[in-house]
Formats: C-alpha cells, sequence, structure tokens
C-alpha cells in the first residue's frame, strides 16, 4: 500500500465510528455548550467586579514575559488568566460538536452551521478581549465583549433546541397548536430583551465596577440610564405575562408553557435583582447576579420564541 493512500484510509476509518443520528452524545455537547457559555458570562462578570480586568495588563500574554499569569500577580492574574482559559475549554467543546456532526453535515445543516458560528466566535471574543485589555478597559470595548457573549448564548440555546429535535425543520417533537398572537408577541419579547441588554451594557459602562481603578467610564448619566434600561424590562415582563395568559386561556401544555414559565420567572427575578441592586448602592455580588439573569433572560427569550415559530398555530 502506497503512503499516499493511509490518509484518506485513516480518516476514512474516523469517520466511520463518528454517529449517522444525532446521538446522547451530540445533543450532552449541545447543552455543554449553552453551559459554557453562561458560565463565561459568569467568570467574565469576576474579572470585572473583582478589579481584575488588568489582571493580565498586556495581551495575547498575560505578561510581556509570560504567557500565563505569575504568583506575584495575585489572585488579580488568577481570575483574569482563569477567564481566559475558559475560552479554550469552549473551543474544545465546540470543536468536539463540529466532528461528532462531520457524516451529519449535510443531512443536519442546522446543527453544523450553529456549532460552526459558535467555533468561529472563539477567536473573535479573544480578539474583543485583547482589545478590551490594550484599551485599558474602555467601557464601550467592554460592552461589545459582553453583547458578543449574549449573542453565544442565543445560539447555543438554539443549539440545544435543535439537537433534541423541539425545532428547526427536522424536529421530532410535536408541539401544540398557539394562538396566532403567540408567535409574534414572543418574538417581540426576545428582540425587547436584546434592547434591554444592550441598555444595561450602557449602563453598567456608566457605572462603577469598571474592572480597574483606573479604567475609564463613558461619562453618561448613571441614573439617567437605568431609568431608560427598565423601559424594555417592563415591556418584556409585560410580554412574559401576556404569554402566560394565552397558556392559562388556551390550556396550552408541552414545551411552550414551560418556556413561558421560564421567561416570566427569569424576568422577574431579574427586576428583583435590578431594583435592589439599585437602592442598595450597586453591590458587586448582585451587579454579578444581574448579569447571570441577563443571560438567563437572553436564553429563555430565544427559547419561547423558537418553540413559537416552530409551533402550528390554530
Amino acid at each position: 500500500m502506497s503512503t499516499a493512500s493511509r490518509p484518506p484510509r485513516v480518516a476514512s476509518r474516523i469517520t466511520s465510528r463518528l454517529p449517522v443520528t444525532v446521538d446522547k452524545t451530540v445533543k450532552r455537547l449541545a447543552v455543554l455548550s449553552l453551559i459554557g457559555q453562561t458560565v463565561l458570562v459568569v467568570t467574565g462578570g469576576a474579572v470585572r467586579l473583582t478589579a481584575s480586568g488588568l489582571g493580565c495588563p498586556t495581551w495575547p500574554r498575560c505578561t510581556d514575559v509570560s504567557l500565563v499569569n505569575t504568583p506575584e500577580m495575585g489572585i488579580h492574574g488568577i481570575i483574569e488568566f482563569g477567564n481566559r482559559l475558559l475560552t479554550f475549554a469552549l473551543a474544545a467543546v465546540a470543536v468536539m460538536m463540529l466532528v461528532y456532526l462531520w457524516n451529519l453535515r449535510k443531512e443536519r445543516r442546522d446543527l453544523f452551521l450553529l456549532a460552526l458560528g459558535l467555533l468561529a466566535s472563539i477567536p473573535a471574543q479573544a480578539v474583543i478581549g485583547g482589545i478590551t485589555v490594550l484599551t485599558r478597559l474602555n467601557p464601550w470595548v467592554v460592552g461589545l465583549h459582553f453583547l458578543v457573549s449574549m449573542a453565544l448564548v442565543v445560539l447555543a440555546t438554539l443549539l440545544v433546541n435543535r439537537a433534541y429535535g423541539r425545532t428547526g425543520n427536522t424536529r421530532v417533537s410535536e408541539l401544540t397548536a398557539l394562538p396566532g398572537a403567540a408567535r409574534p408577541v414572543m418574538t417581540a419579547v426576545a428582540l425587547i430583551s436584546g434592547v434591554a441588554v444592550c441598555l444595561g451594557v450602557v449602563v453598567t459602562g456608566a457605572g462603577p465596577h469598571a474592572g480597574d481603578a483606573d479604567a475609564p467610564r463613558n461619562g453618561l448619566d448613571w441614573d439617567l440610564f437605568s431609568h431608560i434600561h427598565a423601559v424594555p424590562a417592563y415591556l418584556v415582563t409585560a410580554g412574559a405575562l401576556f404569554g402566560l395568559f394565552l397558556v392559562l386561556r388556551d390550556r396550552i401544555s408541552g414545551p411552550f408553557r414551560t418556556a413561558v414559565l421560564m421567561l416570566l420567572g427569569v424576568t422577574v427575578l431579574q427586576a428583583v435583582i435590578g431594583f435592589t441592586q439599585y437602592y442598595n448602592g450597586i453591590p458587586a455580588l448582585l451587579v454579578g447576579a444581574h448579569m447571570l439573569g441577563a443571560a438567563l433572560l437572553m436564553s429563555a427569550a430565544a427559547n419561547a420564541a423558537d418553540l413559537a415559530r416552530y409551533s402550528p398555530v390554530k
């Protein structure tokens, strides 16, 4: 056998062992992607809220002479470098997902493209993170870093739904028929949730917890934009309550009912955290909880809108 024929045969042996259907491993990797993207939001918040934003003062190395943090950098270096390491873990999950989907790349193009999007975003996030450090935590760049994470949470949520066959053109779950108003309302809720998160980034950039004592602020009126930020939050709450009204009125069961209840629960929790932190001097722990809540909100809103989109209409 010629050496030229060996690589194709090796590749053939590898691909022959990969799944030809969406199995438990693919589903678990999808869930792991969603969990990982959410955890990344939390660790990113920890970096800023512990003033560790410049724990690694340069990029791509942690220092001018070291790729990793050094003992002299203390806890701030550990926190910042730990956040950077999580990016590599997410990259490994995304690569594994693409490998396991290789035999399904044509049949399940939706899954393959979502997984590819998650993988492609990782170097983009790394570059934005590097610019964040090199601009000494410019609040607008920090905000962009957070918003990209929110978009990745949404992509990971869609990946989970498609992997479990809940939505998409190849869905296997039977979805309950919904009233005609459900789809546009849930779509609006998802979009307005995105607006609320964007305004939350502006509020954060105007307030404390800059990530470093010398980091700049955006110079906007924090109190004013806090009130502006509340407007889409009220609209999201109203949309979630309307979804609950439809569920109760039409006695809707199944995934959509669960999605609406999750959306309403996260929305109420976010409101409680938001009001509590506003009236208690914006403690760092509550700000971190609010960031986690933002990720959960985007996931819950995307899930409800996705299910409404693929449910039959009464």
